[in-house]
């Protein structure tokens, strides 16, 4: 199977602030930048287009698909519970390094781990292969993207998970990757 990961256009939230599962809609400016970008390189044509219900990937992928997006709880960011929408420097370097010293099971801000984040991922993914679509266009986050790179070749939920948190975050707003299996 062929994925074509997107991430969302740049959310519209001040730098520097959490905002995982926060439905906080994408800048309309850049929403229309990446969809005109996806558009002329053909993109959704016949592909199923799957994508994470928050705004800032429900807006696009509308765009490009219309009423055949089929939207999936499982593809959300990461839930930071009572970190959502703070300032990172307010969140507190002792609570960051809590998070750090144990990635798969805290719970940041009380939300979800990490470990569950990769679970649910990998339900998703599993879901949509057994599809048996050859291929499809999922709009999610960066987060996701890495959980679902980390997960190629086989890795289980708690080795993809490792490996997606040990990546350094690189993924532009509106980029596309490109999975094979």
């Amino acid at each position: 199977m062929r994925l074509l990961l997107v991430r969302h256009p740049r959310p519209d939230v001040a730098a520097g602030v959490c905002y995982g599962s926060a439905d906080v809609p994408a800048n309309a400016e850049e929403t229309r930048r990446v969809h005109t970008t996806l558009s002329d390189a053909g993109f959704p044509g016949p592909l199923p287009v799957y994508a994470s219900p928050l705004r800032r990937c429900a807006g696009l992928a509308r765009l490009l698909a219309g009423d055949q997006v089929v939207f999936d709880a499982r593809l959300a960011e990461m839930d930071f519970g009572a970190w959502e929408l703070r300032s990172w420097d307010d969140i507190g370097r002792d609570a960051v390094d809590a998070w750090n010293a144990d990635l798969l099971h805290y719970r940041p801000g009380g939300g979800e781990s990490l470990l569950q984040v990769a679970r649910r991922v990998t339900a998703f993914r599993d879901a949509l292969y057994a599809a048996g679509h050859p291929e499809a266009l999922v709009i999610c986050h960066a987060g996701t993207m890495r959980l679902l790179t980390a997960m190629q070749g086989g890795a289980a939920p708690e080795q993809a998970a490792l490996q997606a948190a040990s990546t350094p975050h690189r993924i532009a707003y509106g980029e596309m990757l490109v999975l094979k299996d």
